[in-house]
């Protein structure tokens, strides 16, 4: 894959808290326009790779490309979401669901310029699409799991990326909200959009993914899923314990 095809590259990256490795001499490249999953055991840094990758947290060395340009001149910074871990949000904050959502037009709107009629309508839309219209002026405390989730997905649309991160969106979410948060992502592929989402259901990677990164602090595999997901990636990367995960008898 030339560099030219990448969405995202990431070459000789190693991170670590304090003296501890976390992420050891990463190469990858994730082509545009796919549906990547990145999977790997609890605890092989899947997490604190997107937050890399997106600049969040700083590496001890290597670096990361969008399109082939280095992320830290900051040109791609305004096409890039992500949607964090649910656990991660602090779901007292005093906001409500559109609230929310208008916070993803802050990045083109800049941060001196209050959203108006435009960014509201916009907000309704994205709420429209992800099933939350009617709890637009609902308090984000008072959602549950799945509804908290839309929202956040909603944040995301509206920030009209090319690359979205997402870290676990399914996560305590029940079969419809998954459902329907799976139905959204084909789309933004469909649209030509590039999404990475760390994932840990085995058992849905195939029906869900075209792409996917087997990590375990160093890269096991990165390729088309009809490559790399198989019982020989998924032992180096897991164990035994993956073969069983994936649901093989």
């Amino acid at each position: 894959m030339s560099q030219d095809d990448c969405a995202v590259s990431v070459h000789d990256l190693t991170f670590a808290y304090g003296s501890k490795p976390v992420l050891w001499d990463i190469d990858l490249g994730i082509p545009r326009g796919k549906l990547a999953a990145i999977i790997g055991p609890n605890g092989a840094g899947k997490t604190t790779l997107i937050k890399v990758m997106m600049g969040l947290v700083k590496p001890v060395s290597g670096g990361i490309d969008f399109y082939d340009v280095e992320i830290k001149n900051g040109k791609f910074r305004n096409k890039i979401a992500y949607v964090p871990q649910s656990g991660s949000v602090d779901w007292d904050f005093p906001a409500t669901v559109l609230d929310v959502v208008m916070m993803g037009r802050y990045g083109h709107l800049g941060w001196f310029k209050r959203p108006g009629k435009t960014e509201r309508n916009m907000a309704l839309e994205t709420l429209e699409t992800v099933g939350m219209r009617e709890y637009a002026t609902r308090q984000i405390s008072q959602l549950s799991g799945g509804q908290q989730q839309r929202v956040f997905l909603a944040r995301a649309l509206i920030q009209q990326a090319e690359i979205y991160f997402m870290d676990e969106p399914f996560k305590g979410v029940d079969a419809q909200t998954e459902k329907s948060i799976v139905g959204l992502l084909k789309k933004l592929k469909e649209q030509g959009k590039t999404v990475i989402v760390v994932h840990h259901d085995l058992q849905t990677v195939s029906d869900y993914f075209d792409w996917v990164t087997l990590i375990n602090l160093r890269i096991v595999a990165n390729g088309p899923k009809d490559e790399v997901f198989n019982d020989k990636y998924l032992s180096l990367a897991y164990g035994n314990r993956g073969l069983l995960l994936k649901g093989a008898t």
